[in-house]
């Protein structure tokens, strides 16, 4: 495989191109573990158990809508899955319907901490918002939405989205005294990529709840 000739039937430059010798070998859906973890390592990342398997399966969930899978779009998934906190609540499917003729309607499906699944169908201002609500529904924990962002980690149109939002609870007991004497509320804040953006969405707005909820959870045990 070192050598070109081995699998190239022409060079770029034969057709004018240039070669971007960055490039190297496009993963996609037929790549396999081994060819994940070695790529991650090349960008830096010793991936090893269950945090690997979780990002490879996640990079074939993505490597099924897309046609290739750049170091951009690993980034994205290691960003994910190792900088999130504990899973409380898990999304499981999220399903959206809307359109010039219909109101935003979201059925989500999730499992909580006591492994049972939980499912509601809510109608809102638009398609994110309808999910949101539905989450609302299921957690039973309100919060205020402080900040959502969504930004493309790669062009084209099945680029892959990575959605950012942060979170204001409004329980009393994730309240703190700040430097200046002010009592402040606790901000929770989380990301998560897909090719899908109202499922990314989704799954950083159930990210960033399921920190807040593992906080409340070890100061009500503290």
């Amino acid at each position: 495989l070192k050598s070109k000739e081995t699998y190239e039937i022409m060079s770029p430059e034969t057709i004018g191109l240039n070669r971007n010798v960055e490039a190297g070998i496009v993963l996609g859906k037929h790549s396999g573990r081994h060819a994940v973890k070695t790529r991650l390592s090349e960008m830096g990342y010793a991936i090893e158990g269950e945090n690997l398997d979780e990002i490879f399966n996640r990079f074939k969930a993505v490597a099924d809508k897309k046609k290739g899978i750049t170091d951009e779009d690993l980034e994205a998934l290691v960003t994910e899955q190792l900088f999130q906190g504990t899973s409380v609540w898990e999304l499981l499917q999220a399903q959206i319907v809307c359109g010039t003729m219909e109101m935003p309607t979201a059925t989500v499906k999730m499992r909580g901490p006591d492994g049972m699944e939980h499912m509601e169908s809510v109608v809102g201002k638009g398609p994110v918002d309808a999910c949101y609500k539905a989450v609302d529904r299921i957690i039973k924990s309100p919060v205020n939405l402080l900040d959502y962002s969504v930004s493309a980690v790669t062009e084209g149109i099945d680029a892959l989205a990575v959605t950012r939002v942060s979170i204001e609870s409004t329980d009393e007991r994730l309240t703190y005294e700040s430097a200046s004497g002010l009592t402040r509320k606790r901000t929770f804040t989380a990301q998560a990529s897909d090719t899908d953006i109202v499922v990314s969405s989704t799954r950083a707005y159930v990210n960033a709840l399921s920190k807040m909820l593992t906080v409340l959870k070890s100061s009500q045990g503290s």
